[in-house]
């Protein structure tokens, strides 16, 4: 399966909204191995079968898209990050990786399945465009089957954050906020709009352990909060990671263990039109 991209860099699936090699890809399997082992489950719902092609939309390093290729299905990886790509394809060269933007990427031929594990959430910048490109990518009938942060992801994280920067005389309005956290019936009404049927949806609390990090929630930071540490002067930065993590500490660390506060929605959507 190939792929074309009308802007192949550029999107909103990883820190780095310019296409750059934003994330830190050795670091993101060392210690964030939860992402896609959470995803695991994801492709029992996907239940991938001999022959399909399938479309791993926000890939990331290729782990979920090598245990869908073990099923028998033909699979390609697309990632708005260029580290994340050149790493999958290091880790798993029998497989097709490409760098490509989720609001505006396009496949040669249709795709039985588009999945995608924590990464729709990034794709902050119109999501009725992402929609619409998975619509593009599949044949009529074709399943969207997706996990994402929701309503309320992190939000104690986030929190804590807004008031460390507060107390370091960085107002909210300087943060670019990184993610799109929609309310169920909001994402619901997209994909009815973009041309979807929704077969199955489920909204939840999960949270996730962070104990392959060795700093906990400061690594957990460094990773994913950017946006909010780039908003503070860079020598301010380390007091703003130890304010926020003291600010948590007692919700998300009580026993020594740290623990995120995720919420997810989950959802196959099938396609029922031409777009």
């Amino acid at each position: 399966m190939r792929t074309t991209s009308r802007s192949p860099a550029g999107s909103d699936e990883g820190p780095g909204a310019d296409g750059s090699a934003a994330w830190d890809a050795a670091l993101y399997d060392r210690s964030f191995g939860f992402v896609s082992a959470f995803g695991t489950d994801m492709i029992d719902l996907l239940a991938p079968e001999t022959g399909e092609r399938i479309v791993d939309l926000g890939c990331g390093t290729g782990t979920l898209s090598a245990e869908i290729a073990a099923r028998g299905a033909e699979v390609i990886g697309i990632d708005a990050d260029a580290a994340m790509i050149e790493r999958a394809r290091a880790r798993y060269p029998h497989l097709a990786f490409a760098h490509a933007d989720g609001r505006d990427f396009a496949i040669e031929g249709e795709a039985d399945a588009v999945f995608s594990n924590a990464a729709l959430h990034w794709m902050k910048e119109e999501p009725a465009r992402v929609i619409a490109c998975v619509a593009r990518a599949l044949r009529p009938g074709g399943r969207f089957v997706a996990e994402m942060g929701a309503h309320r992801n992190v939000r104690i994280i986030t929190d804590a954050l807004y008031r460390a920067l507060a107390e370091e005389g960085v107002p909210a309005d300087a943060v670019d906020f990184p993610w799109y956290f929609p309310r169920t019936s909001r994402y619901v009404g997209l994909l009815e709009d973009g041309g979807f049927e929704v077969a199955h949806l489920h909204y939840f609390a999960r949270p996730t352990p962070l104990d392959d990090c060795p700093n906990g929630l400061a690594d957990w930071i460094a990773m994913f909060g950017r946006n909010f540490t780039d908003a503070a002067p860079p020598e301010r930065v380390p007091a703003v990671i130890e304010r926020t993590v003291a600010l948590t500490r007692e919700r998300l660390c009580p026993d020594g263990r740290w623990v995120t506060d995720y919420t997810r929605l989950r959802f196959v959507a099938l396609r029922v039109t031409g777009e």
